[in-house]
């Protein structure tokens, strides 16, 4: 007995300093790193990096080596990006399980961003559904640059000829994220009553108007500032709430999508007032910068698996899979005009760090736009 005791609080000591070295490990910040001079002869281009975490103050204008596109991958020069918060999380590295796909100490990969629109300038000999001047959209980390080489198998599809590049720069993620929360975890349908939180942000501008498409009739909920834009996108009712709490309403509704992403359990049970038996809530978004280092938004996660199980409604948390077939329903949509993107602002690309600090302020109307050009 007293040997099995002994081994076991070995046990239990070891795993108690594995936890701790990790943790130590995850939340170390090594210095920032000083930039590769680009080899001779090698053509270069001008993108966003960072070489360590921190606030957006880390990032830095460079000149890089430009990508070759490989026999499978496609050359993009790059006109317009966007930002999101999955951007800041990787500028932070926080929640600290995020360095354990960006790097501990510091960034494996320096580049930055997702979202982008522009025009294929090369292709590989075996790239076989695009052809140099075809201007397209998508998402590819390392958007944040002047070229970016993406295989041909990367979520990137034909820009439609009415959007600008900076209005297909704006779709990828949050108009993706907000399409396969109502139609594929809430499977909106017609008749509904569907009500947005955050409706006057990236996802929110784009769920109202596909709540609208999928025959919801649609709530949004924003500041005042907003109403009129929130309405104009296709919300039947608009709520106020800085004068009005949504949760001592009498409406009850079908789907809550939830873009502030920052929840306690209790406020999740408080919704369950305002939903229709079995109704489903979607719970999307990360919070602010200061949602917590270690995990973050991730807790808001925790709270939807643990109750779940005990709840009649249905509560989801999600982040967007970005994927062809998706982007192409999303380019259809637009080309027919019942889509679009609501741009706040537009800065430079040496300006990225002062859109990332704007992004984080949580106040932008839509999108917040990288030009590139």
């Amino acid at each position: 007995m007293k040997t099995r005791s002994r081994v076991l609080g070995i046990v239990l000591i070891l795993l108690a300093g594995g936890i701790a070295a990790l943790a130590v490990a995850l939340s170390h910040n090594s210095p920032c790193g000083t930039a590769a001079s680009v080899p001779a002869g090698t053509q270069s281009m001008k993108a966003i990096v960072r070489r360590c975490y921190g606030t957006p103050e880390v990032l830095r204008l460079e000149e890089i080596a430009r990508p070759t596109p490989k026999d499978d991958e496609v050359l993009i020069r790059v006109h317009a990006a966007s930002v999101n918060p999955l951007d800041w999380h990787y500028v932070r590295g926080t929640p600290y399980v995020v360095r354990l796909d960006a790097g501990l100490g510091s960034p494996t990969n320096p580049r930055l961003g997702v979202d982008l629109s522009g025009t294929v300038e090369a292709v590989g000999r075996n790239v076989k559904g695009f052809t140099p001047g075809e201007e397209v959209f998508g998402g590819r980390f390392g958007a944040f640059a002047e070229y970016i080489a993406a295989s041909q198998d990367r979520p990137l599809v034909l820009k439609p000829p009415n959007l600008s590049f900076e209005q297909a720069a704006a779709l990828p993620i949050a108009a993706l994220t907000a399409l396969q929360a109502l139609r594929d975890q809430a499977h909106v349908h017609d008749g509904q009553k569907v009500l947005v939180i955050g409706a006057s942000g990236g996802v929110g501008t784009f769920a109202v108007q596909i709540a609208r498409i999928l025959g919801a009739e649609v709530t949004g909920v924003s500041s005042t500032r907003n109403l009129e834009l929130v309405h104009s996108l296709g919300a039947a009712h608009v709520i106020d709430y800085t004068h009005e709490d949504v949760l001592r309403g009498e409406e009850r509704y079908d789907v809550i999508m939830d873009n502030v992403g920052d929840r306690s359990l209790a406020e999740l049970l408080a919704f369950r007032r305002i939903m229709v038996p079995r109704g489903v809530f979607v719970l999307i978004g990360g919070g602010g910068p200061q949602a917590g280092d270690w995990i973050g938004p991730l807790s808001s996660a925790l709270y939807v698996k643990l109750l779940s199980p005990f709840v009649s409604e249905k509560f989801v948390w999600m982040e967007a899979d970005l994927n062809k077939a998706d982007l192409d329903t999303l380019a259809d949509m637009a080309k027919a005009g019942r889509l679009k993107s609501v741009i706040d602002r537009q800065y430079k690309l040496a300006a990225t760090a002062e859109a990332l600090k704007y992004l984080e302020r949580g106040h932008a109307r839509g999108k917040v736009i990288i030009e590139v050009d």
